[in-house]
């Protein structure tokens, strides 16, 4: 089973941006515990992460042709507005689970707004790190309810 988890614009900043909103772990120390979240799984899990949206749109048409089974997206501020982004996951058969470090629903009214959230299995915010493996857990259990 191959996840591939997703970080977009300004992600590369946890661990020094707004530690109130987001904590203080870095996105290496994020992915290392994803990861390793995955190996118990018995699940594959690669880490991508850009500030540029071509880059994180061509990374998602690159998942459709490798046949990533799962995908878990913390889009940034690209979550409240991006188009493109949401388009190019739309094209993909295998589930989508949006995750945010923060609550989007209880922080400023612009970021309430999902544009992703239509196309997602499910959305997970508010609960820091935990997001991220309370994600992926969906994922895994999203990806053995398609094949049973």
């Amino acid at each position: 089973m191959k996840i591939l988890v997703l970080h977009g614009i300004n992600l590369n900043m946890f661990g020094k941006r707004d530690p109130k909103q987001y904590g203080t772990a870095t996105l290496a120390q994020i992915n290392s515990s994803v990861i390793a979240l995955g190996e118990e799984l018995g699940a594959e899990v690669e880490a991508f992460q850009t500030n540029h949206e071509g880059e994180m749109v061509e990374r998602i048409h690159k998942a459709h042709i490798e046949g990533i089974d799962a995908i878990i997206i913390n889009a940034g501020a690209w979550t409240h507005y991006s188009y493109g982004i949401r388009d190019a996951l739309a094209i993909l058969s295998a589930p989508i689970i949006e995750v945010h470090m923060s609550n989007i629903h209880a922080r400023e009214q612009f970021r309430h707004l999902s544009v992703l959230a239509e196309i997602a299995k499910g959305q997970i915010a508010g609960f820091g790190v935990d997001s991220y493996l309370l994600g992926l857990r969906a994922a895994v259990s999203a990806v053995h309810a398609a094949k049973a």
